[in-house]
């Protein structure tokens, strides 16, 4: 069966993949030498150990989710949801804050971020009923529990508060909703009810919160104070030009970019590698994206089909969070670039949604192989490509 099996993966995805992950290792020790030394007082290649630990927790859990059939996860789909929500009421209680954000929990010294799995626990659960719903989704009523499992694992992010997780869920929830059977006029009326959600919700936010979007719009109001990460991340990126000033040379992140490994390290290759380099970072990412969105429109099983839309949908707009910050789109939320920047939590989350979405690619290659040629698609079905 594993030979089969390791016939039919998409070997383009696994290294595209695998190239993200040796990019960001790389660049996180070339962005995190001169914070671990100066801002932490530890030794200059700190961060890079602890990434290239959590790299191998996480490549390890790649593999496993390569094999594990992607069915299996929809049989789960209860213990994944009353985990992801007992999870994020624990972190309001037990949960470290950092940067403003009660989002933490430590376990024998070891930190992570619940809102990080939720991401990949929520998608493979509106995966799952609205695949099983797919009969009833004429009727607007069928698509009330997951939506308001979605309102409540949003409501308890947005406690924490996380704005860059809430964004990314709510979207990612989107992604899937419109990639489902429901009707046109449903989905508009959901779209309607989230941008008032969002107007009403833009009342509420605290002054920090407020603030962020001040730096974002308006960075050289206030060049050394809110908008100081935004004004450096632009000189880094017009210091590096096409080509980039190389390999370790950056000089914005001696201090001027608070957050050179995590939220800005984009800025840092900007400048190191240039254009050049940003462009392959991105267009790996892309790759990804649009290589997941090809493996759920070909899918068959509509389960699998949304799963690789909802998990592709995730990295997707992750990335654009990140980099429409590090330009001034967007406000900064401290969203890391998917396989690129710092951080434990998001890159074994991101391994084992890419695991997933592997396995899925390599069941559509098998089916697509060993179907019958004279079976004729759904008409009116966009996943008959």
């Amino acid at each position: 069966m594993l030979k089969k099996m390791f016939r039919h993966y998409d070997y383009s995805l696994v290294i595209a993949i695998l190239l993200l992950c040796a990019i960001g290792l790389v660049m996180v020790y070339s962005a995190s030498i001169i914070v671990s030394i100066n801002r932490f007082g530890y030794e200059s290649s700190f961060f890079f150990v602890r990434q290239l630990v959590f790299l191998v927790a996480g490549l390890f859990c790649f593999l496993i989710a390569m094999i594990i059939p992607y069915q299996l996860y929809k049989k789960l789909i209860v213990p994944i949801v009353f985990g992801s929500i007992a999870l994020l009421v624990a972190v309001l209680f037990i949960g470290r804050t950092t940067n403003n954000a009660q989002s933490w929990i430590d376990i024998g010294g070891i930190g992570f971020q619940p809102s990080e799995f939720v991401k990949l626990g929520l998608t493979i659960y509106l995966a799952a009923i609205f695949s099983k719903k797919k009969d009833k989704l004429e009727n607007f009523a069928a698509s009330a529990p997951p939506i308001s499992i979605f309102g409540i694992i949003f409501i308890l992010i947005m406690k924490q508060p996380d704005l860059g997780t809430g964004m990314i869920i709510a979207a990612t929830t989107g992604v899937i909703i419109l990639s489902s059977g429901m009707k046109p006029v449903h989905k508009l009326l959901l779209i309607i009810s989230a941008v008032v959600i969002i107007a009403l919700g833009s009342q509420v936010l605290s002054d920090e919160q407020k603030s962020r979007f001040t730096a974002a719009y308006a960075p050289f109001s206030d060049p050394e104070g809110k908008g100081f990460q935004l004004v450096n991340s632009y000189l880094a990126i017009g210091h590096g030009g096409l080509s980039g000033t190389g390999l370790g040379q950056s000089i914005q992140k001696y201090g001027f970019l608070p957050e050179p490994h995590t939220d800005f390290i984009i800025a840092v290759i900007s400048e190191e590698l240039g254009f050049w380099g940003v462009a392959a970072v991105v267009g790996l990412i892309a790759f990804v994206v649009i290589k997941g969105f090809i493996t759920g429109l070909r899918s068959r099983d509509t389960y699998g089909s949304l799963l690789a839309f909802g998990i592709s949908g995730m990295v997707g707009i992750q990335a654009t969070v990140n980099l429409g910050a590090a330009i001034g789109l967007l406000p900064v939320t401290g969203v890391p670039l998917p396989f690129i920047s710092y951080g434990g939590s998001s890159l074994v989350l991101l391994l084992i949604s890419m695991g997933i979405l592997v396995n899925i690619s390599c069941h559509v290659n098998y089916k697509r192989k060993h179907q019958n040629p004279e079976q004729a698609p759904v008409k009116g079905d966009l996943r008959a490509v």
